[in-house]
């Protein structure tokens, strides 16, 4: 009889939000995985040696195979299971709306946000200016949820999983402005996410990893 493989060990962190968008993908596609919670001021060896980079997330499968993107893990949860078809594969259009979206915000977005988080964070008085930069995406955002109830379509998609985490960030830095901003659609889509069982459960909190510890198995329950 051949032993059972061990799950694939993810190396992650709470508040982060590549981490976050990671463990919505792993969760929504049905997937179990090891979790390993870090400190990132006390990186594990063993996190180092798989991925010499040192930052979250990391999925080392049982072949010993290491991804350490966050989006090829969210791709590589959904290629191994997808019942609710968050790749979209059966319409090719949308799909690839759906990755161009998600390579505007990772590749453009993140920029103006981690600005404007910094000139809220130092009191720049540029924080008007950095807050309008963000502000020309969410207006993208806007308008798709216009259209229809997710980013792409009435059915969420990798695109509304990989974004989100960004958004809810963006939604922290000025709190009491945000509230009141011209972007109700985006406020609700946000919203949902935030106040659904599969958020509350990706964000439940876990202990440090160490070696010494009890194996924290992570999955949809």
């Amino acid at each position: 009889m051949s032993a059972v493989s061990s799950p694939p060990v993810l190396y992650s962190l709470r508040n982060c939000p590549y981490a976050v968008r990671a463990r919505m993908a792993v969760y929504l596609s049905g997937q179990s995985v090891q979790l390993r919670e870090l400190r990132l001021d006390n990186k594990p060896v063993k996190l180092l040696e798989a991925s010499p980079k040192g930052t979250v997330p990391v999925l080392v499968l049982p072949c010993g195979e290491v991804v350490e993107q966050s989006l090829e893990i969210m791709l590589w949860a959904f290629r191994t299971n997808d019942p609710d078809n968050y790749l979209l594969d059966d319409k090719l259009d949308r799909q690839q709306e759906m990755f161009s979206l998600i390579a505007l915000f990772d590749e453009e977005f993140k920029t103006c946000l981690e600005n404007y988080r910094s000139a809220k964070r130092y009191h720049d008085p540029e924080l008007l200016t950095q807050r309008q930069s963000c502000e020309r995406y969410l207006q993208l955002l806007e308008l798709k949820l216009l259209k229809h109830q997710y980013l792409v379509s009435d059915n969420p998609c990798l695109a509304d999983l990989a974004i989100l985490p960004f958004i809810r960030q963006f939604s922290r830095v000025e709190r009491q402005w945000y509230r009141q901003s011209p972007y109700p659609k985006v406020r609700d889509w946000l919203s949902g996410y935030l106040q659904s069982r599969m958020f509350s459960k990706v964000m439940t909190k876990f202990p440090v990893w160490s070696e010494c510890n009890e194996q924290v198995t992570f999955k949809a329950l």
